[in-house]
């Protein structure tokens, strides 16, 4: 299946220059969110990645990472902006291009013997998911690799990235 043909095209958005590449489209055609899913399962399991947790990025990681999670037979972790989960909380600061933002994660979510996969519905920059795989190593959570539906290879994140299995479905 060709996703770049359900994926929609935004242009000027955020900002002029930008081409924002729209997921909602392929959230709501049935058929590609089912190849997309089972697509990232298969490839995780090709990959030898069995994760006892997927840890999604707030917010679309949870849109994908939630459902692979329930394909791995694994569960399923939110890592949030501040202030948004009610319990004690680990948490990073990491640059971002113009400033900085804040990643959070439940303090008792994961023990040092958790393996996890983390998932986003896409890598630029790769800043969001380096922050998110810091994190989780400061708590003693093995990472065993990134899963994305979208990956924007001219902006380079994934040389952000441990040397891990990195896994995307498309790639601009």
């Amino acid at each position: 299946m060709d996703l770049k043909s359900i994926i929609r095209d935004i242009p000027d958005f955020p900002k002029p220059g930008i081409v924002f590449r729209d997921i909602t489209t392929l959230l709501s055609d049935r058929e590609g969110l089912r190849y997309t899913i089972d697509t990232l399962t298969q490839k995780c399991k090709d990959a030898g990645l069995f994760p006892d947790y997927v840890v999604g990025m707030e917010s679309r990681g949870f849109i994908f990472g939630t459902p692979l999670a329930y394909q791995l037979n694994a569960g399923f972790i939110p890592v949030r902006k501040p202030g948004k989960l009610p319990s004690a909380v680990h948490a990073i600061e990491y640059e971002l291009e113009y400033g900085s933002d804040r990643l959070e994660i439940h303090q008792d979510a994961l023990d040092g013997n958790s393996r996890v996969l983390i998932v986003d519905d896409l890598i630029a920059t790769g800043g969001t998911a380096k922050a998110t795989a810091d994190l989780l190593e400061k708590i003693g959570t093995q990472v065993l690799g990134f899963g994305f539906i979208i990956e924007l290879t001219d902006l380079g994140g994934r040389k952000k990235l441990p040397d891990l299995p990195i896994i995307s479905l498309v790639e601009y």
